[in-house]
């Protein structure tokens, strides 16, 4: 018994010679002292912006990068530039959703509207007006005088369904009782306004349609084209090409940016951003605008492409 005592006794001594497990010491909260979590960095949408080939891709990307620029300070959003080759392959994405805001030719908008919807934002204001041209222009020793006199000449057009480019010369051309490919030799498609102008300067073209802006704003930046091309005719004044977006997009995204650009000629950064594009400001703009712009592609474009 004395035994099983003893030894027992022992057991109890050795374990208490054994080393402990390492406490680690527990956090102390202080509730009086409470800080919020810090929150997880966010990556933002970018604003996906399109602009209508109106003028070459690389002319687009030198005239509008203060403007994006702008757009993406003001908005707190990185920008993504999308271009596209025809006014048409735009509308696809605005309708898909794949754009926030575009800049579109005046026809574009047009059609958008008929086929989805699409909604004006605001509209450039430029010389105290919203309106533009279709200039049919020439070589400047060109003998011709109106259209009449490019008969079995090569003209250029724009886009296919642009308004200043290829619509109004079609009607035109119409009136003579014709149509393109019976009246010139040959027709080509630039896919840019710029582009037309640059044809007919280098004798790739005896003629073309195209914007007015384009044109005043192409001989702004390089006078020498005066001593190249001239212009032998103005259409009518039309609605200017407007800026859009898809009618899918959240209303208030839709204020934010309509506010943005009307607001563009009050902030010297945003007029800035307007001198680089050729604009004054941006105005608020009804449909009914439109409507003559309508009546002459309902004769041109819908009755091919309804």
């Amino acid at each position: 018994m004395s035994r099983i005592v003893l030894l027992t006794g022992l057991l109890f001594l050795l374990a208490g010679c054994a080393s402990q497990p390492a406490i680690h010491p527990v956090a102390v909260v202080d509730l009086t002292d409470l800080q919020p979590l810090p929150t997880p960095a966010l990556r933002e949408t970018p604003l996906r912006v399109a602009v209508a080939a109106v003028i070459s891709p690389k002319g687009t990307v030198e005239s509008y990068a203060e403007l994006l620029q702008y757009l993406g300070q003001k908005t707190g959003r990185p920008i993504a530039l999308v271009q596209r080759r025809t006014y048409m392959e735009v509308n696809d994405l605005i309708e898909r959703g794949e754009v926030d805001l575009a800049f579109v030719c005046t026809s574009a908008y047009i059609v958008g509207s008929k086929d989805f919807g699409m909604e004006l934002l605001t509209a450039p204001q430029v010389n105290g007006e919203s309106v533009y041209r279709s200039y049919l222009i020439v070589p400047v020793d060109s003998d011709a005088r109106n259209i009449a006199d490019l008969r079995g000449k090569v003209f250029a057009f724009t886009d296919p369904i642009s308004l200043t480019g290829r619509a109004y010369p079609t009607s035109l051309i119409r009136q003579l009782g014709a149509t393109p490919e019976e009246f010139f030799s040959r027709v080509f498609f630039t896919y840019s306004h710029d582009e037309a102008i640059y044809a007919v300067a280098n004798g790739l073209a005896d003629g073309a349609g195209v914007d007015s802006l384009i044109y005043d704003y192409a001989l702004a930046r390089d006078p020498s084209l005066a001593q190249k091309v001239k212009v032998i005719h103005q259409s009518p004044p039309f609605g200017i090409p407007p800026v859009v977006v898809s009618p899918n997009l959240r209303p208030q995204v839709k204020a934010e940016l309509q506010t943005i650009l009307l607001e563009m000629n009050t902030d010297p950064a945003g007029q800035a951003a307007l001198a680089a594009i050729g604009v004054e400001k941006f105005v608020l703009i009804e449909d009914a605008v439109y409507d003559p712009v309508r009546a002459l592609m309902g004769d041109f474009f819908f009755d091919q492409y309804p």
